[in-house]
C-alpha cells in the first residue's frame, strides 16, 4: 500500500484491476498484428534503452496550449531524476500529453504517456530515491512518488511553496524560469483525481491514456511538445 504523501497527495498508485486490464493490454507490445504497436515502431516501449546521464545543466521549453514554458533543471539537485528527465524529454515522451491534474494552490501534475501501452512498460521502471537537497518552492519541478524508490514520468511543478513535500522525500530537479504565468494559466477547472474530487482519475488516464482524458475532459492543457534547448555555450 502507497503511503501518504501529503496532506493532498502527489502519488501514483494503479488498482489491482487496472493492472490487469495494462498486462492485458500489452500482449501487444512484441507485434500481433492486430493494430498493437511493436518495439520497433514506437522506441519507447523499450525503456532500458534511455539511460544516458544528463548534463550538468539544461534547459527544457514546453510548447503547451495554454503557452510556452522554459525549465531549467540542475543535475546536481537530484541526479539520478535529472538523467531521466533527460531522457524522457529527448525520447519525446511528453510530446502530445496532457496536464491531467491540477489543483490550485498546490501543484500542476503531467507525465502519463497518450499510449496507454506505453505506461504499461514503463510502471515498473522505477528510480531509487535521490536525497532532497533543495526545497520545493514555487516553480519547482519534482517526479511524483507513491512511496520509497517508485518515481516513474510523472511530474509536479509546484504552484506554491511546498516546503513540506520536503521531509516525504520529495527531490526537486529543476525549476520553471520563464512562463510561470503559463503554469498558473494551466485548466484546474475538473479540479482533483479521485478520491478527492471528480477530476480526472490518474489510473484509469494510464490504462486508457489520451483515448480517455480526450473524451472525459477536453479541455485539459496539452503539452505539444518538450525539447531540450541546444546549449549555445
Amino acid at each position: 500500500m502507497a503511503r501518504k504523501l501529503s496532506r493532498r497527495g502527489v502519488g501514483r498508485a494503479v488498482p489491482l484491476t487496472l493492472l490487469l486490464w495494462f498486462a492485458a493490454a500489452a500482449t501487444g507490445c512484441e507485434g500481433t498484428g492486430n493494430g498493437e504497436p511493436t518495439e520497433a515502431e514506437n522506441p519507447l516501449l523499450r525503456p532500458g534503452q534511455f539511460t544516458e546521464t544528463a548534463p550538468p545543466r539544461f534547459a527544457v521549453e514546453f510548447e503547451t496550449t495554454a503557452g510556452d514554458v522554459l525549465v531549467e533543471v540542475h543535475r546536481e539537485w537530484a541526479p539520478m531524476g535529472a538523467d531521466r528527465f533527460y531522457n524522457l524529454v529527448r525520447a519525446g515522451y511528453y510530446d502530445d500529453t496532457r496536464i491531467h491534474r491540477v489543483v490550485p494552490g498546490f501543484m500542476a501534475q503531467f507525465g502519463i504517456h497518450g499510449d496507454p501501452y506505453v505506461n504499461y512498460v514503463w510502471r515498473d521502471e522505477s528510480l531509487p530515491d535521490d536525497p532532497v537537497l533543495q526545497s520545493n518552492l514555487r516553480g519547482r519541478l519534482t517526479f511524483a512518488q507513491a512511496g520509497p524508490h517508485s518515481r516513474t514520468t510523472e511530474v509536479f511543478v509546484s504552484l506554491t511553496d511546498n516546503a513540506s513535500l520536503d521531509e516525504e522525500g520529495f527531490a526537486p530537479f529543476g525549476e520553471v524560469v520563464e512562463g510561470m504565468d503559463v503554469v498558473d494559466a494551466f485548466h484546474a477547472g475538473y479540479g482533483d483525481g479521485p478520491p478527492r474530487g471528480d477530476g480526472p482519475y490518474g489510473a484509469m488516464a494510464q490504462a486508457r491514456g489520451n483515448e480517455y482524458l480526450d473524451e472525459e475532459f477536453p479541455e485539459l492543457t496539452t503539452i505539444v511538445r518538450a525539447t531540450i534547448v541546444p546549449d549555445d555555450g
